[in-house]
């Protein structure tokens, strides 16, 4: 059977609206990353209770998860451009409210941080499902695995520089013109959204009529009758709860005896594997083996997971985040473009937030619950117990979604 050729990359940055949407990503990335990283400096530096850091990725997680499946249900209702500038403009606002909290309160602000937070998880239910599906509305189904690892190596490249740089600039100038700084980016973002990509109305030919409710159970039914989008969801759903630890990274660069330079470093380190997974990807993208690539991606994160909980040396520790991102590189792309391809058009919101509930909530559970391990048995056996249960959950998953493990892209298409 002769190969179809695929289009080349370079030809999504020939449109004009692709880039901008690349520039918008390119400030958001930035800012959401030094965001989620000094947000746990900060409740770090004022606790030093690794206790608080979990709280903290509770009460962001919480919103979230309860309300992102109305978000996907707006999402395919309302334009998906007017929702994302919406949310970021709401979370250039949170921000400059952390900028004016460290600038302004006296002492413990500790249940302010908590409360923004809460807050910018309700933006959060809503703006990633509408994102998700923006960027099917920007991107052709023939280049979804492409755009994938494209935008995917975009976001981490500055992703890679961001935390650095904020841990540089928080250092040097303080949490209130670090969290000021943020918040411009992201009003930014918004402001390239508006300005450079094209309105485009509801596509009412594709949603149904029925309630909110009504809607919201056909995405859930869509998504769990569909055994390769449920099983590469679980899959990450339970490796991230796991092997999440990124909410514990203040405390290991505490114990490493790093500041808030060596946890932008690590957290770096992790952008950087991943940049180097997906920047791969663009030109060898994983189609016809993609399932086994994913539970490969996903069993050796885990086992980095491990190695990263045992060990004693910041050189090593920032080797295996490269590890991981790596890993989390090469599953992503696999996650993106099956969510991209098996997904109707006028469900795009919908089963885009079944996954964030999955997935992107997943990571400040995972958080919450490596955190409350280190305060009961240590950090160290923590994290190396939460990889070992992320090699058991691949192996669990190869075995009762084979549809997953024989996936080849190329065939994918809604409803398979």
């Amino acid at each position: 059977m002769p190969v179809t050729p695929q289009p080349s990359a370079l030809t999504l940055l020939r449109r004009g609206e692709f880039r901008a949407f690349v520039l918008a990503l390119v400030l958001a990335a930035s800012a959401e990353s030094a965001l989620a990283v000094l947000l746990g400096v900060t409740v770090y530096q004022l606790t030093r209770d690794p206790l608080a850091l979990a709280w903290l990725g509770l009460i962001e997680a919480a919103p979230a998860i309860a309300l992102v499946l109305i978000g996907g249900h707006v999402a395919d209702r309302l334009p998906r451009r007017r929702v994302v500038v919406a949310c970021r403009l709401a979370m250039a606002a949170l921000t400059a409210g952390v900028a004016m909290a460290a600038a302004l309160a006296e002492g413990d602000f500790l249940p302010i941080l908590y409360l923004l937070a809460f807050c910018i998880g309700i933006v959060r239910a809503f703006k990633d499902p509408a994102y998700s599906g923006l960027e099917a509305q920007v991107v052709p189904a023939a280049l979804a695995v492409q755009a994938a690892s494209l935008l995917g190596s975009t976001g981490r490249a500055f992703r890679l520089a961001a935390p650095v740089a904020g841990g540089f600039l928080y250092d040097a100038a303080g949490p209130a013109a670090t969290y000021a700084t943020i918040a411009a980016l992201l009003a930014a973002s918004a402001l390239v959204l508006l300005v450079f990509l094209p309105h485009r109305p509801v596509l009412t030919s594709h949603a149904e009529t029925g309630g909110m409710v009504a809607n919201i159970g056909d995405g859930l039914r869509y998504v769990f009758r569909n055994q390769i989008l449920v099983g590469s969801m679980a899959l990450d759903l339970f490796a991230v709860f796991f092997g999440g630890m990124m909410g514990l990274l203040p405390m290991f660069g505490d114990m490493l005896g790093v500041g808030a330079q060596g946890v932008g470093i690590m957290r770096a380190a992790l952008s950087a594997g991943g940049l180097t997974a997906m920047a791969v990807a663009i030109r060898y993208p994983p189609r016809e083996r993609a399932g086994l690539a994913l539970l490969i991606a996903v069993a050796g994160f885990g086992v980095a997971v491990i190695g990263f909980g045992l060990s004693t040396s910041f050189h090593l520790s920032v080797a295996l985040l490269f590890i991981m991102g790596a890993c989390d590189g090469v599953s992503m792309v696999v996650r993106h473009a099956i969510v991209r391809l098996a997904a109707p058009e006028g469900m795009r919101g919908r089963i885009a937030a079944v996954r964030m509930v999955f997935l992107n909530s997943a990571n400040e559970l995972g958080d919450f619950e490596s955190g409350v391990a280190a305060h009961l048995v240590g950090p160290a056996l923590a994290v190396a117990g939460g990889g070992a249960i992320t090699l058991a959950v691949v192996v669990v998953t190869a075995v009762v979604a084979p549809k997953l493990r024989r996936l080849n892209l190329l065939d994918l298409k809604p409803g398979a």
